[in-house]
């Protein structure tokens, strides 16, 4: 693997373990407010934040991105990235939090499929294997042991599911050709406006309640969406959007890992096997160049 490429995978390997920590963080904060005004706020204050890095980013810049293409990567990534995080949040409320890291990391399963399917882009046999291994981890971290009894947050999940995946694609079209901090500035403030004007006619907001999910709020605005979504889009520049998919659904095995080091809570053997498979199958596409490079060719 060159240097890049394992640049942008241990990028997205921190923006993982950042997303494993947020579920707890925005399972707490809609005890105060609503899912609209929470997704709304958050993502407002990472924009913010992320204007003077833009700003700071852009004047470093040797060439300046097409102003075309800028917007229409926000824009389109920003569509994506709030209509997944909307339906995650209001997925939440009636979800537990295994289940809904489970059906929403099914994106590391629709991602190559729609990279097949719309950009005529085959992953490989053992990146496919990969995420066989990752659906099968991602079952045992997250599935409850009774079994699934599907409702309406877990409907609300899948399409969160489907459009992290479009949101994902999308990031892997637009980051090397725009600027990456940006990005992630203009999706963040396109997710925020919209969320907001929803929450504005459909939920009571208080300052007392803002309050009070001040701490929630914080973590996922500074660090689950400033931090870890832009290191999303500057480590997908030299990533496989397949091969990204598998590594941010290790978010799962991170979320597991802090409720047992943060909160005390237990592993069970299921958990630790699912750890064990998501880890395997991550370095399986990892080593994918290498195995790749090694097999011995059909002779003509």
């Amino acid at each position: 693997m060159d240097v890049k490429a394992l640049r942008g995978s241990l990028l997205l390997l921190l923006g993982s373990a950042i997303w494993g920590a947020a579920f707890a963080a925005q399972r707490v904060g809609m005890d105060h407010i609503g899912p609209f005004a929470f997704t709304g706020i958050r993502m407002l204050l990472a924009g913010l934040v992320m204007i003077p890095v833009s700003l700071y980013a852009g004047k470093k810049q040797k060439t300046r991105p097409s102003a075309r293409q800028q917007t229409k990567g926000g824009l389109l990534c920003g569509l994506f990235l709030f209509a997944a995080t909307c339906l995650q949040q209001v997925g939440l409320v009636s979800t537990d939090a295994g289940k809904a890291g489970f059906i929403t990391a099914l994106y590391v399963v629709l991602v190559p499929v729609a990279g097949w399917l719309i950009l005529k882009k085959s992953p490989g046999k053992i990146i496919l294997a990969g995420v066989a291994l990752a659906l099968l981890a991602l079952y045992l971290l997250c599935a409850p042991a009774s079994g699934f009894r599907i409702e309406t947050g877990d409907l609300l999940l899948l399409g969160c599911a489907v459009c992290f995946t479009g949101q994902i694609l999308c990031v892997d079209r637009f980051a090397p050709r725009v600027s990456g901090s940006a990005l992630a500035r203009d999706e963040f403030l396109v997710t925020g406006f919209l969320s907001m004007l929803i929450a504005l006619f459909t939920e009571e907001i208080s300052a007392d309640g803002v309050l009070e999910a001040a701490v929630p709020i914080l973590y996922t605005g500074l660090f689950s969406s400033a931090v870890a979504y832009t290191l999303q889009i500057v480590g997908q520049r030299d990533t496989d959007p397949t091969l990204a998919s598998l590594i941010m659904c290790l978010e799962s095995v991170f979320a597991v890992l802090a409720g047992a080091v943060l909160l005390g809570e237990r592993m069970n053997a299921r958990e630790i096997s699912g750890c064990a498979l998501m880890f395997a199958a991550v370095i399986l596409a990892q080593l994918s160049p290498v195995i790749q490079r090694k097999r011995p060719r059909k002779k003509t």
